[in-house]
């Protein structure tokens, strides 16, 4: 069901150009990090970038109709090449996200009686408060030029919510049940 109020679907679509941004300006920090020797770093990137890519497709599917506008945000900064600089363009980015574009995002439509777009920014919110925190671990383990240690990186695709070395048993976001999971 597509939206009714403009001003959220206005928020979705910028929500969505700002989520699919990331997903790839994640996956090409992927190949840095791997090249620069971090793999955990690179696999931290990978998988976030796939929940960013849930978070896209939640709002996408919330805005409910096809659509031919290209206008999106610039959703961050791209790095100078090195992983500790692109994990901080990685941290601004989820901070951004965090504290000023889905509280207000969130706020909007639950005013406006949205409920599914209520629930994909409550979804992508819970999960990028995550994600700026790993990207702060990874940063703070390749200034000291080692990688960040983990075994697993697991990822709800029904909200992104991301966890290292093992999945609960249901998703504190959204309720989804460890076996759906993605493992990176």
């Amino acid at each position: 069901m597509a939206v009714k109020n403009p001003m959220t679907s206005e928020f979705l679509h910028s929500a969505y150009g700002g989520e699919s941004m990331a997903h790839m300006r994640y996956l090409y920090w992927e190949q840095v990090a791997e090249k620069e020797g971090f793999p955990n770093i690179a696999r931290l990137f990978k998988a976030i970038a796939y929940a960013e890519s849930v978070h896209a497709n939640n709002h996408f599917r919330e805005i409910g109709v096809p659509t031919t506008d290209v206008s999106v945000t610039a959703g961050g900064i791209f790095g100078n090449g090195k992983t500790v600089d692109n994990l901080q363009g990685a941290i601004n980015g989820e901070l951004h996200e965090v504290e000023q574009m889905y509280p207000v995002y969130l706020n909007a439509a639950q005013f406006q009686n949205e409920q599914g777009a209520t629930r994909s920014f409550h979804f992508a919110l819970e999960a990028e408060k995550i994600h700026a925190d790993l990207f702060k671990q990874a940063q703070a383990a390749a200034r000291e030029g080692k990688d960040i240690k983990l075994s697993a990186i697991y990822v709800c695709p029904v909200c992104g919510h991301t966890i290292l070395d093992g999945a609960p048993d249901h998703c504190p976001v959204c309720g989804a049940k460890k076996e759906i999971y993605k493992k990176f």
